[in-house]
């Protein structure tokens, strides 16, 4: 019987034993009836290493579109054919006052995201510079940002601007990784995390389930955030664009993504796992289980080039459960 199984693994991860790579897939593989089974075992383990408290998390799409990657899933890719406000960098009044709403919205982090690959002899990279300082001094936000691709001079000097934690998703595994990226490397990637990791900055990665992954690559990418040791873990569903290679992805169904987080939670005890782009569409009225199956931290409000449910709506859901937004 599975729930034998998932009792056993349940005990060995409370009792801070890691799993194995075999041990992770055998939960991919436990009968359907028994998934509610293995969604309490991983909001115990939530509970027991995380406590109560909710990480919300709100981003700018502080330059869109037009960017040179071929993502496969990305609205805003060059290489695509979709319909999305595309526009240069924000002004630094722009930025500060989508900070200044995100405070109000109750977001304790607050995350500038850029389109592109990186900021390697990219003209505003200063300006996003002097953003960050600007927001640490008007508001009591925790800074981050998403730029992409980073040498370590960029590293050193987002730290010497207040940034605390550096977004830059893996999006997948290694082994599926040159399926939906062709233009960069994984190991580029790798780069830039290891990097943000030497200068004594927190990580924020984890990538999107339902891109046509195998269970297997979807473990391997779990394991490969554990051999990080990133901190914040967003794990995004995709959510298929019109206009982008993904768009005929069939869709998870949402006891398949809740069995994802809570394998992630059986694997990464420990971690903030981040409820990301795609929840809505993939859970639907589903969406609070998540906090249920081992989920500890979100963004709130919008995404990137698509709507989400509403900061009041987010942070509604996660006060009924009685659990605490970080920011209260």
């Amino acid at each position: 019987m599975s729930y034998n199984l998932i009792f056993e693994l349940g005990r060995k991860v409370l009792n801070q034993e890691p799993l194995t790579f075999e041990e992770a897939i055998k939960l991919t593989q436990i009968e359907e009836s028994d998934i509610p089974i293995l969604l309490g075992i991983a909001n115990k383990v939530r509970i027991t290493f995380t406590g109560n408290q909710v990480d919300t998390c709100e981003i700018v799409n502080a330059r869109s579109g037009s960017c040179s990657e071929d993502c496969k899933f990305c609205a805003q890719s060059a290489h695509h054919d979709v319909k999305i406000d595309s526009y240069p960098l924000m002004s630094q009044n722009q930025i500060l006052q989508a900070a200044r709403r995100a405070e109000s919205h109750g977001a304790y982090r607050f995350c500038i995201v850029t389109a592109g690959c990186g900021m390697k002899n990219d003209p505003d990279f200063q300006q996003i510079i002097e953003s960050i300082k600007q927001i640490g001094c008007e508001t009591g936000l925790e800074r981050c940002c998403s730029l992409g691709i980073l040498s370590p001079d960029h590293v050193k000097a987002l730290k010497a601007a207040g940034i605390t934690r550096y977004h830059h998703n893996l999006e997948t595994s290694k082994s599926f990784f040159d399926q939906i990226c062709t233009t960069h490397t994984y190991d580029e990637r790798i780069e830039t995390i290891k990097n943000v990791k030497a200068e004594g900055l927190e990580v924020c990665s984890g990538g999107i389930i339902g891109l046509g992954e195998t269970w297997e690559q979807r473990v391997e990418l779990a394991f490969a955030l554990r051999d990080l040791d990133v901190d914040s873990v967003p794990i995004n569903v995709l959510n298929p664009v019109k206009g982008t290679a993904l768009e005929g992805q069939l869709p998870l169904r949402p006891l398949e993504v809740l069995q994802t987080f809570a394998i992630f939670r059986m694997i990464l005890p420990n971690k903030i796992l981040r409820y990301a782009g795609g929840r809505e569409q993939a859970l639907g009225e589903l969406v609070p289980l998540g906090f249920l199956s081992g989920i500890n931290g979100m963004l709130i409000g919008n995404y990137l080039t698509t709507t989400g449910r509403g900061a009041t709506a987010d942070l509604d859901t996660v006060r009924n459960l009685g659990l605490k937004p970080i920011a209260e």
